[in-house]
């Protein structure tokens, strides 16, 4: 921090104002050490409390040291502890890292959630302006909404516009061998984002975090690195321009990567990660230092075999909503350490097949469509288990019409049917009664069967070779 002078609340963010509270606080403290003038004290802390006044205008609580509001002006920003929830009380929905849980039917209410993690809504004017920007029609998931939250993505796009270059980041938790089609979607929409805008993309396998989370071994956890990198490198990803890795493998061969861990880590305290992730006095030390590791990669300096040690290249990392805390804490101590804050996209929640108030889980095969599932266990699934918006008997369905916002089906079909036009006119059927349940859970069978048919058939042809060769550190086809 180099300007300590203050000139009102007024156009500055929480985390801003937090940095520079911190900066002056520290500027009185050297003085008083260095027996510095009385004046010059007595103007700084007045300059302190000043900051500490606009702090508290802003944000609505006291400035803490040590408890920064990370980057979102709402004083829940640091994230709720698993098990309480942002914002808790009845009716309120639950979002952190690890637990996803909503009392309606229609899932979690997003634009309350923009709120509360003061994050940006993308709006319809971002997307027009990425399709001036890419030449590329927007794709589907920008279209329905399903990316509907970013920060600072105007400003990747004003990058870009100047000819200067960004890279992806995003990864998977390996907790099992087989992964659901809701697993596909960062993957579905990186590869998106990679093609049109042509980057650099770094996935991280964080097989580390689900040994420490997990009841799985070591070895598990690294095998299911391994097995879920084939179902990634199935979604086509260029080997040319993308570099996958696992935790355990890299941070043992990369300096760069644990030297900004060790950054990261010297400049997050216990209490904010506490604050930020719910930590508790019973949590293994490996927890509370993991969300180090998952920050790491949103700097260029960790991949120098890709960057050449370039320090000033931004990152955009496209992820579930849920992942927003670990990144609202990246973003805060980037500037310390003298790095471009990440840049990101949100997406909303993929919905269990039992709807969307319940949650998927690799451990209930009934939850989900997998990846390893057969024609005929897609549609069994679908027919038995998928949440019905429809009404309980035809007559009524006829005269009433069902329900799409409730309906899983439906909800699944925004995700993977592309065609815009039929999906509306499927909405309106539905919704009309001109459309039963059951042709509707058939137009999903029939969009679900090739797509998952063809991703096996892709994955059959990715072997542990192709796998090691992602996975090897190595220069890209772009130059730094």
């Amino acid at each position: 921090m180099t300007d300590s002078q203050t000139d009102g609340p007024a156009g500055r963010t929480p985390v801003e104002l937090y940095e520079k509270v911190t900066a002056q606080g520290e500027k009185v403290r050297s003085l008083k050490a260095e027996k510095a003038p009385k004046a010059d004290i007595e103007a700084a802390v007045k300059q302190l409390l000043q900051l500490k006044g606009d702090y508290k205008t802003v944000t609505g609580q006291d400035y803490k040291a040590g408890c920064p509001p990370s980057d979102a002006p709402a004083p829940q920003d640091n994230g709720p502890s698993p098990g309480e929830g942002e914002g808790e009380g009845e009716g309120e929905d639950v979002v952190d890292p690890w637990n996803v849980s909503t009392s309606s039917a229609k899932g979690v209410d997003y634009d309350k959630l923009i709120v509360r993690f003061g994050s940006s809504k993308i709006d319809q004017d971002l997307v027009d302006r990425i399709e001036r920007v890419t030449g590329q029609r927007p794709h589907h998931f920008l279209r329905r909404g399903i990316f509907f939250s970013h920060r600072d993505m105007q400003q990747i796009l004003d990058a870009y516009e100047n000819k200067k270059s960004f890279y992806l980041y995003t990864g998977r938790g390996p907790s099992s061998e087989a992964m659901h089609v809701g697993h596909l979607i960062p993957f579905i929409f990186t590869k998106w984002l990679q093609d049109v805008f042509d980057v650099p993309l770094v996935i991280q396998m964080t097989d580390d975090e689900k040994y420490l989370w997990k009841d799985l071994s070591l070895e598990e956890c690294h095998r299911y690195a391994m097995e879920n990198a084939k179902d990634i490198i199935a979604c086509g990803f260029d080997i040319n321009k993308t570099f996958i890795f696992s935790d355990l493998d890299y941070m043992g061969i990369s300096p760069g990567f644990y030297r900004n861990v060790v950054k990261i880590q010297k400049h997050v305290t216990f209490n904010q990660v506490k604050g930020i992730f719910g930590f508790t006095d019973s949590d293994c030390i490996g927890k509370i230092s993991f969300p180090a590791i998952q920050a790491a990669p949103s700097f260029s300096t960790s991949f120098p075999h890709i960057f050449s040690n370039r320090k000033d290249v931004q990152c955009l990392i496209p992820c579930a909503i849920d992942q927003d805390p670990y990144f609202r804490m990246t973003r805060d101590v980037a500037p310390r350490i003298g790095y471009p804050k990440p840049a990101l996209l949100h997406s909303t929640f993929f919905p269990a097949l039992q709807g969307a108030q319940t949650k998927m889980s690799a451990s209930d095969p009934n939850s989900s469509i997998f990846l390893t599932d057969t024609a005929k266990q897609i549609k069994n699934k679908i027919n038995k288990h998928a949440f019905s918006g429809g009404k309980d008997t035809i007559e009524e369905h006829r005269k009433y019409g069902g329900n799409p916002d409730v309906d899983v089906s439906f909800m699944y079909l925004t995700f993977f049917l592309e065609d815009d036009e039929r999906l509306e006119k499927i909405r309106q059927d539905y919704t009309s009664g001109a459309l039963l349940t059951g042709e509707l859970k058939k137009c999903l069978i029939e969009t679900l069967q090739p797509m998952i048919s063809a991703h096996k058939e892709r994955r059959k042809l990715v072997t542990d070779e192709t796998v090691l060769q992602f996975m090897t550190p190595r220069k890209l086809a772009f130059d730094y």
